[in-house]
């Protein structure tokens, strides 16, 4: 479940912000219910928000296993790419260091 919201008070003019909720879907049985929510008191704004969910994208698959990748190795490697999208926004070094070393941990114990 992702519940976000954007809050903008009357003296809060010129605010410019944008939430994104994007999700992929792992397994049959997963499920996400989005709910990014937008709460404007002012007049002079700019605001947005988007949410996308899915599954793996099975053209990648396909162009990743015509390429020679073993198929657990093309989804683990799909994943890593979705996940690193947004850890690459963390400006701490050591942190994101931290985040991309359990992805990586998290990947190999996989077991597809």
């Amino acid at each position: 479940m992702f519940q976000g919201k954007i809050l903008v008070e009357q003296a809060a003019q010129k605010t410019d912000a944008y939430q994104l909720n994007k999700t992929m879907l792992l397994s049959d049985r997963a499920v996400m219910d989005s709910k990014p929510e937008l709460e404007i008191y002012a007049d002079d704004v700019k605001c947005s928000h988007g949410a996308t969910v899915g599954d793996l994208d099975e053209t990648a698959l396909f162009y990743l296993r015509s390429r020679g990748i073993e198929p657990e190795a093309a989804r683990r490697m799909l994943i890593e790419a979705f996940v690193v999208d947004a850890v690459d926004l963390v400006e701490d070094e050591i942190v994101r260091a931290a985040l991309k070393h359990a992805i990586s941990q998290w990947l190999q114990a996989r077991k597809d």
